[in-house]
């Protein structure tokens, strides 16, 4: 496409958006987003603008000796640092902890005036993540159980933007952003140099909107669930490159066939089974530039063969007014989710805490790590939230159990992304931009100290 008339508006809305993110300028928006925390959330009328608010944090990274915030009872040390972009991490049955570090595919082709900005904005968001040993997975080993590292080697190396993993068996699965590979696992290897085999392609490009595809087994070992983000932000990519996407795929694990278990779902990431009710649970990014407080993203149980609205509508029936042609019996169907997180938290990571490593309090609940806002002027999340769960549904209000991602002025020293637990039931965080991962145990010796 030609630049044309829209070239001196787009330069102007890019010098607008790079003032904003470098002095962390701000209007006021006396919005209450906890307001949108919890099953029922306030929905405000949507807004609609040619270039939709912008703020984004500038990444500064951690200076020496700093780390996230966390409550009294908790503990937050680095149990790696100098990662390249890590996105996501997994523990494998003897305790070795694998870090997923991942690149983007790159931008998508430019399909609109809006989408010169929208791709600027996604470079400076993700940070790029480029670099020298980028798309490869990391394996730590702590032989000590002191939660330190003794080992660290590059455990496959040369993939294809990836982000989730899963081992069923001595089958050690990866979803790269175009193919689930399937990897033949040694318990206690320190490396795979064998080529991975496609167990099924997954949707990738030319265009890759979402390109994070998460990955969990099913209980039983029999079948794994993809997340597949969709193509655009309402399918103004055509509905065309949206075929299979915006869904979460079971996959047979013998066969590699595939069928859409649920759909309506912008971008699902985090799949985790709940451990009471042993549903599958996806954490959602919602749709934008309806307005900073719109849509919220959330966390929701996911029914087989459930439709969820994207595009056409959000949170149920709530019509989004630019998606045409409109599809009514779709939106009459579509089921409001079960917990929203508020606007524009962009959530990635999701794990239930099913371990002992951290106080009672947090037994049965759902960790939800949030990568943080970029459009919207005021920043919402960069942080790691914890949601309380009964009978195998929230049961409470989220509270902040991770922070201080951004500094008092607005920076971002990290970005939270995928979570899961090691061996011992720390909490685990993936930073991709601060370039660490992050362990959250109990404060073992502070509890001590006061039981004497």
């Amino acid at each position: 496409m030609t630049a044309g008339p829209f070239k001196p508006m787009w330069r102007l809305a890019l010098a607008g958006v790079a003032v904003a993110a470098l002095t962390g300028v701000a209007a006021a928006d006396d919005f209450d987003v906890k307001t949108q925390i919890g099953p029922n959330p306030v929905l405000p009328e949507p807004q609609q603008f040619l270039v939709p608010p912008m703020h984004l944090a500038k990444v500064i990274g951690w200076k020496e000796g700093e780390t996230p915030t966390v409550p009294d009872g908790l503990k937050i040390t680095a149990m790696a640092t100098d990662l390249i972009h890590p996105r996501s991490v997994y523990t494998l049955p003897n305790g070795d902890v694998l870090v997923v570090e991942s690149q983007g595919p790159g931008l998508e082709p430019v399909s609109r005036p809006k989408t010169v900005v929208m791709h600027w904005v996604e470079s400076w968001v993700t940070s790029a993540g480029s670099g020298p040993g980028a798309n490869r997975i990391t394996l730590l080993r702590d032989t000590h159980g002191d939660g330190k590292y003794d080992l660290r080697t590059v455990f496959i190396d040369h993939l294809y933007s990836p982000f989730g993993v899963a081992l069923v068996g001595n089958d050690l699965y990866v979803a790269n952003t175009d193919a689930v590979l399937r990897f033949p696992y040694t318990p206690g290897a320190t490396s795979i140099t064998e080529p991975g085999t496609v167990l099924t392609p997954l949707p990738g490009g030319p265009i890759d909107h979402h390109w994070t595809k998460s990955l969990v087994a099913s209980e039983d070992g029999t079948k794994l669930y993809a997340g597949v983000g969709s193509n655009s932000n309402i399918t103004e990519n055509g509905i065309g490159a949206e075929l299979d996407r915006a869904s979460i795929w079971e996959i047979d694990r013998a066969t590699g066939a595939h069928r859409i278990f649920a759909d309506g779902l912008r971008n699902p990431n985090g799949l985790s089974w709940e451990p009471q009710s042993h549903a599958l649970w996806a954490v959602v990014n919602e749709r934008d530039e309806l307005g900073p407080n719109l849509v919220p993203d959330y966390m929701t149980s996911v029914r087989d063969g459930g439709f969820y609205g994207w595009p056409y509508s959000y949170y149920g029936q709530h019509v989004d007014p630019r998606v045409k042609p409109e599809r009514p019996d779709l939106v009459a169907k579509a089921i409001m989710p079960d917990y929203a997180l508020s606007s524009h938290v962009a959530p990635l990571g999701l794990v239930f805490d099913t371990g002992n490593g951290l106080p009672s309090k947090y037994s049965g609940g759902a960790f939800v790590g949030e990568h943080g806002s970029w459009n919207r002027q005021i920043l919402n999340g960069y942080k790691v939230v914890f949601v309380p769960f009964a009978n195998g549904k929230p049961n409470g209000t989220a509270e902040d159990v991770v922070t201080g991602f951004l500094d008092q002025d607005g920076h971002a020293r990290g970005r939270p992304v995928g979570l899961a637990l090691d061996k011992a039931g720390a909490l685990m965080i993936a930073d991709d931009v601060g370039s660490t991962v992050w362990r959250v145990t109990a404060d073992t010796q502070k509890q001590a100290a006061r039981s004497n």
